[in-house]
């Protein structure tokens, strides 16, 4: 096979990495969230209200690069489930607020041991983790800025990723 040939191989696409990774991370994530009654889409709420609450829903979905659409059944199963309580927003009768319930407060301190678990069930110390963050938020960045592939990458840039060790 030339080299031309090589760059479509399956193992050295970056979006097939992305994707796998991704899929194999929220897996190891379900065990331990389940001890919290949450999966990864309603964990990713909480932590979105632990950082502040009330927010707007809009607000909310903006955080989580989310549709409001998608974030509604969220919300209600958490509401449902006791750890947050949704309002018309005092400020905006036409905006609804979410806030955290006494139960989703104290459900906090309950999930204070999930990144440290995490870390430890991906093989993963604070410092590699948070190089590794860095550099999906930099990708997330990068994408967000794309000129829907109009502008060719810059020569020696971002290519498909080396297969092999």
């Amino acid at each position: 096979m030339s080299t031309k040939d090589n760059e479509l191989l399956l193992e050295r696409q970056l979006c097939f990495g992305l994707s796998v990774a991704s899929r194999s991370v929220i897996a190891a994530y379900k065990p331990v969230l389940a001890q919290l009654d949450l999966t990864h889409p309603q964990y990713l709420v909480m932590l979105a209200l632990w950082e502040q609450a009330p927010r707007r829903v809009k607000d909310i979905a903006a955080a989580l690069r989310l549709e409001s659409a998608t974030l509604s059944p969220l919300l209600r199963r958490l509401e449902d489930l006791g750890f947050v309580s949704r309002t018309r927003d005092a400020a905006d009768e036409r905006a609804l607020a979410v806030d955290l319930t006494a139960a989703g407060v104290e459900l906090r301190q309950r999930a204070l041991s999930v990144p440290g678990t995490m870390m430890a069930r991906l093989g993963l110390d604070r410092e590699s983790a948070t190089q590794l963050h860095h550099s999906m938020m930099a990708l997330i960045g990068s994408a967000d800025h794309a000129d829907d592939g109009a502008v060719p990458p810059p020569a020696g840039g971002p290519g498909p990723v080396p297969s092999g060790p």
